[in-house]
């Protein structure tokens, strides 16, 4: 086998996965999405979006946290299944600690598509939930590249959820 194939492995977990970060991702105290509550939250709504994540912004940069913008639709399972794991307890208080969350509503990819094309995202979606980390001070996307790692959350577990939000802890 050349080099170059047994890398492919390596290099693939090298797109999905976050940079190291020093922040370990708290358990999540369930192991399977069964274990969430029911209903899963609808956490998707009509705002203003681009208003929402100004002072989003503005509050991230005085607390030394980053942005989080969750674009999805109240309709998308996985969207609904990301919701549930930020509302356990255990994840609540770890991404309040270091986010500031606005969810985007994209209706069916024909709202608030302005958005991710403001941070280099060209085109539509690869799906959703897309979850776009932000620099507050410098506006910057930190995830580009990875900002649809979660659209299959259903493959994932919880905890595989909670570790790849806490990777991009800034």
């Amino acid at each position: 086998m050349s080099p170059w194939k047994a890398a492919l492995p390596l290099l693939a977990a090298c797109v999905l996965l976050p940079a190291a970060s020093p922040v370990s991702a708290p358990r999540v105290g369930v192991s399977s999405f069964e274990d969430l509550r029911k209903p899963l939250p609808l956490p998707y709504h009509a705002g203003d979006a681009k208003a929402e994540i100004a002072a989003a912004r503005v509050r991230a940069a005085k607390a030394h946290k980053r942005v989080l913008i969750d674009l999805g639709g109240n309709w998308c399972l996985d969207c609904r299944l990301l919701a549930g794991v930020m509302e356990t307890p255990q994840m609540r208080s770890f991404v309040a600690k270091h986010f500031e969350v606005v969810t985007v509503d994209v209706g069916r990819f024909d709202q608030n598509m302005d958005i991710p094309a403001s941070y280099g995202i060209k085109g539509r979606l690869a799906g959703v939930p897309a979850v776009l980390i932000v620099d507050p001070r410098t506006n910057r996307l930190v995830n580009a590249g990875r900002e649809t790692a979660l659209a299959d959350a259903r493959a994932m577990t919880p905890q595989a959820v909670a570790d790849w939000l806490a990777g991009w802890v800034g």
